[in-house]
């Protein structure tokens, strides 16, 4: 079981000139702790259960291409990437730049969005739910026709329509960058995962739901005939103990039911500014700890 961090805050002590070291220095301790992944938020304001929405946020594709330029090793993407906010063609394009720059390191993120708040605050515009399910789906198949090298041709769907999916150069990737679908509503989340997606991420409360999401995908990939074992499973770690630093308690709740479940990485999101010293304090030695129960 592998480890991971997702940085959701930005609000650091020495204001936005410091960000730059500190993602930086982020990304060197990622690398240091053995992380296997590493990721941002995709949002334009802060999301108001973090805090406040006037808290500071960064760009999520900005900030990654400048991870890429401070690390070599570990995976980066968006946890995950709101399918309202960039049209599907230039997010294909956006993705690709990112797998080229970083060696091959890029996952595309997708999810259906829900921060309205945020829409509104800047006019961009937040389809009712099943439209962005229906978009979600459309960004996903326009994503994959793009990294087809053989296939640019156009694409007619109901919300988009490209009349070339040219997308040069190609992904370093092979075939193409790891697309993760995130969240668990079990009717239309989990089917895209199965049918078109090599990852998914999941928020879960205890073991037993995440062994019924599970169960739910196992259903889908069935359906429509995707070997189950080929889509990696990544949770994100909800508990107290991240953010109090209590290792011990951590790896307990791990060790009482998650281990056996067929999780390849288990995200934590540590909610401060400044976690550079944190990955050094907590993930660290979480990687260890979580190696040890394998």
């Amino acid at each position: 079981m592998r480890v991971g961090v997702h940085i959701n805050r930005f609000d650091h002590s020495g204001g936005g000139s410091a960000l730059g070291a500190e993602l930086a220095a982020a990304g060197a301790a990622a690398e240091a702790a053995g992380l296997s992944w590493l990721s941002v938020m995709d949002h334009y304001f802060q999301m108001d259960f973090n805090d406040r929405a006037e808290d500071p946020m960064l760009e999520a594709y900005t900030t990654l291409g400048y991870l890429a330029g401070h690390t070599s090793t570990v995976r980066l993407g968006a946890l995950v990437t709101g399918v309202t906010y960039r049209h599907p063609g230039l997010l294909a394009k956006i993705a690709t730049t990112l797998d080229v720059l970083s060696g091959g390191r890029a996952t595309l993120g997708l999810g259906a969005a829900w921060y309205d708040r945020e829409h509104r605050g800047l006019g961009v515009p937040f389809p009712p739910v099943a439209e962005r399910f229906e978009r979600l789906e459309e960004t996903l198949r326009i994503c994959l026709k793009m990294w087809d090298p053989d296939d640019n041709g156009p694409f007619e769907g109901k919300h988009y329509r490209l009349a070339e999916t040219l997308c040069v150069p190609a992904p370093v990737s092979a075939p193409h960058p790891e697309i993760m679908v995130g969240g668990g509503g079990e009717r239309k989340t989990l089917r895209l995962v199965a049918q078109y997606a090599g990852a998914c991420n999941l928020i879960v409360s205890s073991p037993e739901e995440f062994r019924h999401k599970l169960d739910v995908l196992r259903g889908h990939c069935e359906a429509v005939g995707r070997d189950y074992d080929t889509i990696r499973k990544t949770i994100v770690y909800t508990g107290r103990a991240a953010t109090t630093e209590d290792l011990d308690g951590f790896t307990r709740e791990i060790s009482a039911g998650y281990t056996k479940l067929g999780i390849d990485t288990v995200i934590l999101g540590p909610r401060l500014g400044e976690p550079a010293g944190w990955i050094e304090r907590f993930a660290a030695p979480a990687v260890q700890r979580l190696a040890q129960l394998d």
